[in-house]
């Protein structure tokens, strides 16, 4: 960096008095200030300043372009914003008497005029209407920097929380996906709740919903999935987890629930898909509509009665959902229970 006298041309002036730190002062103002800013001239690629040097000086850029970097774990400089001409930076080294935050390097060759603290401090002081017409130009900066890096920490969070959504739950329905659940259940036999806490898990699949979609087209099973999902949920308790494993598949997994209540909200939710009429078309790309009705078979396994850890859970639900199946479908089978009695509505 090197310091040389200069006289600003109207060009210069312009710049600095479209300052945010300089445009609320008047002309006269700004002439006692600019007689006080000296002039730097910074080569491409070389520093003003390094993160963590104490800091004496505000710096205004006059023109060319700076970049800011800071230090990140492993000693990597990381990229945080642009200086252009206009901007002024530095000044919380002055104000606060804090190390700098930051690493500012020219980009391409840039000039500065800098206004050193006893400068400033010297309008504070002596010329305090000059003095609060700065300090407010710098809060209002601050401002909006933390206004607009609010909006955008919003954002990330936003973002992620979308993210996160969409990596545990499934696209159509809205449930939570098999991932999440399997997870889930995995935790609580690492935790130890199964061994104080019953849990029971229902697995159920759709009969013969590929008829559905041969007769009425997929979107017409995207709507009995749908339709299924949304039945499902409305007869859950609070603390239950529903989730679509996979096409036609679902599991729900019961808290504080044994065999004997997991087959209660089994039967529950058995009749109440088989009694739900679903709109759809009569045909694929028709327009005009006709109401089906959709069957489903459930398993039921709990823990610990049934299974000591996660994979024989879900291994016992299967079985006894493919129990179900093959006593004729439409109908609830617990693990290792006898075989239910036939339901009273009629099976696919």
């Amino acid at each position: 960096m090197s310091q040389t006298a200069k006289s600003l041309s109207p060009n210069d002036e312009g710049v600095l008095t479209g300052s945010p730190l300089f445009s609320p002062l008047s002309k006269l103002e700004f002439d006692a200030v600019a007689a006080c800013l000296e002039y730097r001239y910074i080569a491409k690629n070389s520093q003003v300043f390094s993160e963590g040097d104490p800091g004496k000086e505000l710096f205004i850029l006059l023109s060319g372009e700076l970049n800011a970097y800071v230090t990140q774990s492993g000693g990597i400089q990381r990229w945080m914003f642009n200086i252009r001409a206009g901007d002024f930076f530095g000044e919380m080294s002055i104000i606060a008497d804090e190390p700098r935050s930051a690493t500012i390097i020219a980009k391409v060759d840039s000039e500065l005029m800098v206004l050193k603290d006893t400068d400033f401090y010297h309008f504070v002081s002596r010329h305090p209407m000059i003095g609060v017409k700065l300090l407010k130009a710098i809060g209002d900066v601050q401002n909006t920097w933390l206004e607009q890096n609010s909006r955008h920490l919003n954002d990330l969070m936003r973002w992620g929380e979308t993210a996160r959504k969409r990596a545990i739950t499934d696209d159509l329905t809205g449930l939570y996906n098999r991932r999440f659940l399997e997870g889930l259940i995995k935790n609580r036999f690492e935790q130890g709740i199964v061994q104080v806490r019953n849990i029971a898990l229902l697995m159920m699949d759709l009969d013969k919903v590929h008829a559905i979609n041969e007769t009425y087209g997929t979107q017409a099973g995207d709507k009995v999935i749908i339709a299924v999902a949304e039945t499902i949920q409305q007869h859950l308790r609070n603390g239950d987890i529903a989730a679509r494993f996979s096409g036609d598949e679902f599991a729900v997994l019961l808290q504080d629930t044994n065999d004997d209540d997991g087959r209660v909200v089994a039967e529950r939710i058995r009749a109440a898909v088989f009694l739900r009429k679903i709109p759809v078309a009569q045909s694929p790309g028709s327009n005009e509509e006709t109401v089906i009705s959709v069957q489903v078979s459930i398993g039921v396994a709990a823990a610990p009665a049934d299974a000591g850890d996660a994979e024989s859970l879900m291994l016992r639900a299967d079985e006894a959902l493919l129990k179900a199946k093959n006593l004729g479908r439409n109908r609830v089978e617990v693990a290792d229970s006898l075989p239910c009695p036939p339901p009273e509505t009629e099976t696919a």
